[in-house]
């Protein structure tokens, strides 16, 4: 290997090239070279230009092969930090691309690509070969103006080339204006991309234009067109004599809704009774599709939203109004047309009958969680006092309901459901949308009861036309990669966790995991790598069961104000029980139920994502007010680069290793720990610290903090 690296790049392609070479790795090639363990770095590097070039390439298992690289697809996805992945559909494991291998790819694109290296034990690395598709077409971001032209900065963070706005392209926008960006070129490895001014958002500090902000960014839609606001107040009268033919009359059922303060569309209220040692619940759900008829206006749009989109400061409803909070929303004291489903349920817990009926209900109150919550307090408070008080005739109905919860919640729990118990955020803003307080949003009694009613009347309808064999929509979750888990386990070794990994991981290894480490310093970082070993949930027209909450059969059924997938069974669901469901109907729900079903699944992840965009921008906007302030966190999360740390209101910062002066810090990767080279001092999971907010960053929307002082006495 003394030659020049032309020249050994030449021996070593001859040498793959022969007739009698096989598939080999790296040493079995330096062993039958005789090239000694000094020189396979050198050897290495040959071997990768000539991947690199086309000249050969490299397989899964790391093995060099005669012949040029083949050509894949996927969809590449960037990373703020400059580097991607490409995604493919058929496999586990995606591609890590370098900056300099991302040939102009956006975030999104169609692309085709080649494997460069394929390291055992280590992620495979490619390099982006040609764009087949763009899917980003419009960019939201901060526009600044330069004396001949100007340019936007992205406010998503995985667009990761500023864009160039030519003169005369800008629209009149001014330096501090967020815009949004119609794409004109996509530029290259050297050039930026290119694009003209289509909207002017408003101004950077404008109230309201951070969020509005993110809803252009998601491509949400806001305004509904005439037609369907039109077709809206013709449906949405009151109910009529005529509406309640034919239905099942539980307006003399004691019944309530159960919500949060704020809510106005009521979608589900509840009942219960006992039968002797028997329960009988009563979920009872909005006829929503009553009034929202399939192909209309009205059913195009829901269909094209997909779901009610809550942000921090509005919800951009999938209905108008005049529906989702009025004659749809189960108010108390009016006449409402419902689907039930009536569960009779043993003292196990388990349904020994049930029915699904088109009703007609009338809800006695509207009770918030809080209200509830506080009757079943086991304290005796001021507040349960008067609760109790004001709604006597109520009291024995909420307390049956705490024990039949808690019953449905053990025998969920045996069966092996896992519950990520992650506290949710709760931003509180004033009327011009500055955040005043951001706290965790606490599950009490009440909201759990909830919980469980819903998820035993999904599970219950999902069942039942499971059997009937009928097409049907059914929200599932498949059980996690192998590889993923593999990783996962390997990982938890360090901490001295196990996970049991066979031929298929079963809901109740990861629930035994969590329970593990429930209370430990590391149940945080452990528990939120065990949800992204999960996959993400959708709608299927297959039943496949649902891994997270270990059920055989789940549906959507309870939401029909804010979820398509629900106001679609809803609509199967009254054709069978009307008799209608006939050969020419089952093939028009066979042929449909595909599409709605990546149309929803794709859009609920969109509203996810513009839902957790907003709640971080707040979380930016509410620590910019506290800069110098200290606070007391835990350590959630090392990196080499520094640790995260979480505050008790949810909020988390970084603290970059260039900002802890007291020492040079160095990542100790096995044990997940910083420590400082002099002084010795360490920084691991789950340690209660003491930090300074010095940066709060909203077009980024990273918050930065530095250790207090003390921490380094």
């Amino acid at each position: 290997m003394d030659q020049t690296f032309e020249k050994r790049k030449k021996v070593i392609y001859g040498f793959i090239c022969d007739d009698l070479y096989v598939p080999m790795k790296i040493k079995e090639i330096a062993v039958i070279l005789q090239i000694p363990k000094e020189q396979r770095q050198e050897l290495k590097e040959v071997l990768d230009a000539l991947v690199e070039e086309g000249k050969i390439s490299v397989s899964k298992k790391g093995k060099y092969i005669k012949g040029g690289a083949k050509h894949l697809t996927g969809t590449f996805q960037a990373n703020a930090r400059g580097f991607g992945f490409v995604v493919q559909e058929n496999d586990t494991e995606d591609i890590f691309i370098s900056e300099e291998n991302i040939g102009g790819a956006f975030q999104g694109d169609e692309v085709e690509f080649i494997i460069l290296k394929a390291p055992e034990g280590r992620r495979r690395e490619g390099k982006i070969i040609k764009v087949l598709s763009h899917a980003t077409v419009k960019v939201v971001g901060l526009y600044e103006k330069s004396r001949n032209f100007g340019f936007v900065r992205p406010d998503n963070q995985r667009v990761l080339k500023d864009i160039y706005i030519p003169a005369g392209k800008e629209m009149g926008a001014m330096t501090g204006h967020k815009v949004v960006v119609e794409l004109t070129s996509y530029g290259g490895q050297d050039m930026k991309p290119e694009g003209k001014i289509i909207e002017i958002i408003g101004h950077v500090n404008d109230p309201g234009t951070d969020i509005l902000s993110i809803v252009k960014e998601y491509d949400l839609p806001v305004e509904f067109p005439e037609k369907v606001l039109n077709q809206a107040v013709r449906a949405g009268k009151e109910v009529s004599g005529a509406d309640m033919e034919g239905r099942l009359d539980l307006r003399g059922w004691q019944m309530v809704t159960i919500d949060g303060e704020d809510a106005k569309d009521l979608d589900d209220a509840v009942s219960l009774t006992c039968d002797g040692e028997n329960y009988c619940l009563g979920v009872h759900i909005a006829d929503v599709s009553n009034y929202v008829q399939e192909r209309s206006a009205l059913d195009k749009e829901a269909l094209k939203r997909g779901t009610s989109v809550y942000l921090a400061d509005r919800v951009i409803p999938m209905l108008p109004h005049t529906l989702s909070n009025g004659i749809c929303s189960l108010n108390a004291g009016e006449n409402r047309l419902a689907l039930s489903c009536i569960m009779t349920i043993n003292p196990k817990g388990e349904v020994v009958d049930h029915q699904i009926a088109e009703t007609v209900i009338c809800v006695n109150e509207r009770m918030t969680y809080t209200a509830v919550a506080a009757i079943l307090d086991e304290a005796d408070t001021e507040e349960k006092g008067q609760y109790r008080k004001r709604y006597a005739a109520l009291v024995p109905m909420f307390e049956r309901m705490a024990v039949l919860s808690a019953i449905l919640r053990k025998r969920r729990h045996a069966r092996g459901s896992i519950d990520f118990d992650f506290p949710e955020t709760k931003v509180v803003l004033d009327n011009a949308g500055v955040p005043l307080d951001i706290q965790p949003y606490e599950r009490n009694a009440a909201t759990k009861i909830i919980e469980d009613f819903m998820l035993l009347a999904n599970e219950t309808v999902a069942e039942e036309y499971f059997w009937r064999e009928q097409p049907f929509l059914y929200r599932t979750h498949e059980p996690p990669e192998e590889e993923k888990i593999k990783r996962l386990s390997t990982f938890i070794n360090n901490f001295g966790y196990h996970i049991h990994v066979g031929n298929e991981v079963r809901p109740k290894e990861v629930q035994k995991l969590l329970a593990k480490v429930e209370g430990t310093p590391e149940e945080t970082l452990i528990s939120r790598l065990a949800l992204r070993s999960m996959k993400q949930a959708r709608y299927t027209p297959e039943n496949t069961g649902h891994f997270g909450l270990a059920a055989k059969y789940y549906t959507h059924f309870t939401s029909p104000i804010r979820r398509y997938p629900d106001l679609q069974i809803h609509r199967i669901i009254k054709e069978n029980i009307r008799g209608r469901m006939t050969l020419e109907r089952t093939e028009h729900y066979e042929k449909l139920l595909p599409d709605v079903a990546l149309q929803t699944s794709d859009r609920e992840r969109r509203a996810e994502e513009a839902e957790r965009e907003t709640v971080k921008l707040k979380k930016v906007e509410y620590m910019k007010q506290h800069i110098g302030e200290e606070y007391e966190g835990v350590i959630s999360g090392i990196t080499k680069w520094g640790a995260y740390v979480e505050l008790p209101n949810t909020v988390e910062g970084l603290v970059h290793v260039t900002n802890m002066k007291d020492d040079h810090y160095e990542y100790w990767e096995e044990r997940y720990e910083l420590v400082g080279v002099h002084t010795q001092n360490v920084y691991k999971l789950g340690q209660t610290v003491r930090v300074r907010v010095i940066g709060a960053d909203r077009l980024q929307r990273t918050i930065d903090f530095a250790f207090a002082e003390e921490e380094w006495e």
